[in-house]
């Protein structure tokens, strides 16, 4: 059962949301502005990090996963055709240490990883509007980014791959239109 007003792990959700979710945001690294109040950023996690950065002065810098609310993808707290625009970068590393810098990074998938994945798209687009725009964004250093397109019914528009090894890659979806029931044909 989806929640309209509610609370997730401890803390109220405002269902006047934003119209952009970002689903799994990390430490929001490619967001122009992290703090923008168009977006509403999500995680299941809320935790800071001291890691080291051998290019900064001091040797280190800090990463900061501060979610405006805690929640997993896999069960998002909104009602659905909610939101115009999801964002979904879900983790993609499956050999980081659990306690190494990638890890805190960009998370780490673990178990039954490819259920969750397709749990957190199935999310993400009953979340979404219909005709609304799910950006993703995966690196297949570890899984080959055909593996995780097989994890949804639901097929890109466009897409691009970047990055030194063109590893990463982009992808725009577009929700369906609303589909009638049957029933409501009569």
């Amino acid at each position: 059962m989806k929640m309209s007003d509610s609370e997730t792990i401890g803390q109220k959700v405002d269902m006047s949301s934003p119209a952009v979710l970002d689903a799994c945001c990390g430490s929001r690294m490619f967001w122009f502005d992290r703090s923008d109040s168009r977006a509403l950023f999500v995680d299941k996690r809320r935790e800071t990090h001291t890691l080291p950065d051998k290019s900064s002065a001091t040797g280190s810098r800090t990463l900061e996963v501060n979610p405006d609310v805690i929640a997993d993808f896999t069960n998002l707290p909104w009602t659905d055709n909610h939101f115009a625009l999801v964002v979904f970068d879900p983790p993609h590393l499956t050999h980081a240490g659990r306690n190494g810098w990638q890890a805190k990074k960009y998370g780490r998938l673990e178990g039954d990883w490819k259920e969750m994945l397709r749990q957190g798209f199935a999310e993400c687009f009953r979340v979404l509007k219909p005709e609304g725009t799910l950006i993703f964004k995966w690196n297949e250093h570890d899984v080959p980014v055909s593996q995780i397109l097989a994890l949804t019914p639901e097929r890109p528009l466009v897409g691009q791959r970047c990055g030194k090894a063109a590893k990463t890659h982009w992808m725009v979806f577009m929700k369906p239109p609303h589909q009638p029931k049957k029933e409501d044909l009569r």
